[in-house]
């Protein structure tokens, strides 16, 4: 039976502290549990949770120790974890156990020094956080999980699932990750990365001249837009354009425009049922191929599978 540990970091979320043992206490090999699973803390007892809630936790960190995997949940800690946690994962790590973490449990692998130099994801919307506090980590916020050997992270709350399945799957192959995702009633194998859930804001009003073409441009995303239709709007030259467009919101001006042709193709998929092809043209993405094309690029799913995902009619059927 594999082992174990999930190491509980004060002030914890009860949601993704229950997960591995939710999902990895669903995965049975030749009718037998295929894990042992142990929360634990460097100080047992009762650890603040967000929500109101307070969780008792009554093992210490021996459970790591002898722990197969070492599993850290989402914490408020993202960067002041106690110095005994930090040592328990350096040790386990030296010993060769693999070690894990779910949404801003990465920032504790990162206050261990387990991510210097690998690859890295959480939650997106703490991903410019992680990169900042730990430069040394190469932070990929599309990413439900990055496995660099025996170091796995995993992104936002949920995709703990995705991680944990993502574990079975390795442990005792696909077929009984399949089952035990059946069993905790969880898709098997989640399409797309973090990308599909991250919506790109409007840059803000900067009171310059680049406010008006941008408006302009975003009344009009399903015709064609050249630089120069750009700058006069702007009044300035497209050389202008360019600088200042890239300075004010950190990409081209015809990177932007794909950004918002995008997102306003996402909204026409989640919002009406018209065809590929004709969200591809009001969204100014010209043909159902070109728009297939971009969102897989961008987001890793189709058109049909984001509408899937993300449009939930009661009593209706999956838009084939």
């Amino acid at each position: 039976m594999h082992r174990v540990a999930v190491l509980a970091v004060p002030p914890v979320k009860p949601f993704d502290l229950a997960m591995p043992a939710t999902l990895l206490g669903a995965a049975e090999v030749a009718g037998r549990p295929g894990y042992e699973v142990t929360v634990c803390t460097a100080e047992p007892g009762v650890l603040d949770a967000s929500g109101g809630i307070e969780v008792v936790v009554r093992q210490g960190l021996a459970a790591v120790v002898g722990a197969d995997t070492v599993i850290v949940p989402s914490t408020a800690s993202r960067h002041d974890a106690g110095p005994a946690a930090l040592a328990a994962l350096r040790e386990a790590a030296a010993a060769g156990k693999r070690v894990a973490s779910i949404c801003s449990g990465a920032f504790v692998l990162a206050q261990a020094g387990l991510l210097d130099g690998r690859a890295a994801t959480t939650h997106w919307a703490l991903a410019d956080e992680l990169q900042r506090a730990f430069p040394a980590v190469r932070v990929d916020a599309d990413r439900l999980f990055v496995d660099e050997g025996r170091i796995v992270t995993g992104a936002g709350s949920a995709a703990g699932i995705d991680l944990c399945l993502y574990l079975i799957g390795c442990d005792y192959g696909a077929a009984t990750a399949n089952a035990a995702a059946r069993a905790a009633v969880v898709t098997p194998v989640r399409h797309g990365g973090q990308a599909q859930f991250v919506r790109t804001p409007l840059p803000a009003e900067t009171n310059s001249s680049l406010d008006a073409a941008r408006t302009w441009a975003m009344g009009r995303l399903d015709q064609p837009i050249s630089l120069a239709e750009l700058a006069a709007r702007a009044q300035v030259s497209v050389r202008t354009l360019t600088r200042r467009f890239t300075a004010e919101t950190g990409v081209t001006p015809f990177q932007w425009l794909l950004q918002q042709r995008l997102l306003r193709a996402r909204e026409l998929l989640e919002t009406t049922d018209l065809t590929v092809d004709q969200v591809a043209d009001r969204s100014g993405l010209g043909s159902g191929e070109s728009l297939r094309q971009h969102l897989t690029r961008h987001l890793g799913m189709t058109p049909t599978a984001y509408r899937n995902a993300f449009v939930q009619r009661p009593g209706a059927h999956p838009v084939q």
